[in-house]
C-alpha cells in the first residue's frame, strides 16, 4: 500500500476528490483504483439511462476512464470530476446512439459536416449528481446503517421488520429507533455533500 494512502484515517469512499486526483497524478495505482470504484456506478449510470445494452455501457465505461487516464492533468478543480465524468459518458452514449442509428451513407457528401453533440439535458445531470452524492453519503456510513437503509429502502419490496431484524442481530422493536438514527446520519452526510 502507498505512503500516501496508508495515512487516511478516513475509509477509502470517504477521501476527497482533491486528494484522490493528487495521487493519482502523482502516479498511485491505489489511488487510481479508489478513484475508478468510487465514480464506477456514476459512469455505468449514464448509458443505462440512455437505454444502452450491457456491453455497449461497458465499452461507454472503458471510453470514460481511458479519458480519465488522458486528460486528468488538464482537470483545473477537482471537485468538477463528477460532472466533467457524466459530460464526457454522456457525450460516448451519444456517439453510440448516433453510430448505431447511421443509415444513410454519407461517403458521397463531405462537405456535410458532422452532427453537434446536444448539451446534456439539465435534470439528467441533476439527478445524477443527487444519486452520486447518495451514493457517497452511503458510503460514509456504518456497515450496519448502510445495510439497514438498504433493507428497508433499496428493495422491492422492502423486507419486514421482523426480517431486518434476524439479518442484522437486532430486536424488533428496536429497528425503528436503529432506522431513524441511521436516516439522521445519512441526512447529515448528504447535506455536508451539499445535497439539497
Amino acid at each position: 500500500m502507498s505512503p500516501s494512502l496508508t495515512k487516511a484515517k478516513k475509509p477509502p469512499a470517504a477521501w476527497n476528490d482533491t486528494r484522490l486526483v493528487k495521487a493519482c497524478l502523482a502516479g498511485d495505482e491505489e489511488a487510481w483504483s479508489v478513484l475508478i470504484d468510487k465514480y464506477k456506478a456514476l459512469i455505468y449510470s449514464i448509458p443505462v439511462k440512455y437505454g444502452l445494452s450491457r456491453q455497449e455501457a461497458a465499452d461507454v465505461f472503458q471510453a470514460t476512464c481511458t479519458e480519465l487516464l488522458v486528460r486528468l492533468p488538464e482537470l483545473r478543480e477537482p471537485r468538477a470530476l463528477p460532472k466533467w465524468l457524466m459530460q464526457v459518458a454522456h457525450h460516448e452514449c451519444y456517439r453510440w446512439k448516433r453510430h448505431n442509428q447511421r443509415v444513410v451513407s454519407r461517403d458521397g457528401e463531405e462537405d456535410l459536416p458532422e452532427p453537434a453533440t446536444p448539451a446534456i439535458a439539465e435534470n439528467l445531470v441533476q439527478q445524477t449528481q443527487e444519486e452520486q452524492m447518495l451514493r457517497e453519503a452511503m458510503a460514509m456510513l456504518t456497515p450496519q446503517c448502510r445495510r439497514l437503509v438498504e433493507l428497508l429502502f433499496f428493495e422491492t419490496p422492502s423486507r419486514p421488520y421482523t426480517e431486518v431484524a434476524a439479518e442484522l442481530g437486532l430486536a424488533v422493536g428496536s429497528i425503528g429507533f436503529t432506522r431513524q438514527k441511521c436516516l439522521e446520519r445519512l441526512r447529515g452526510q448528504l447535506e455536508q455533500l451539499g445535497f439539497g
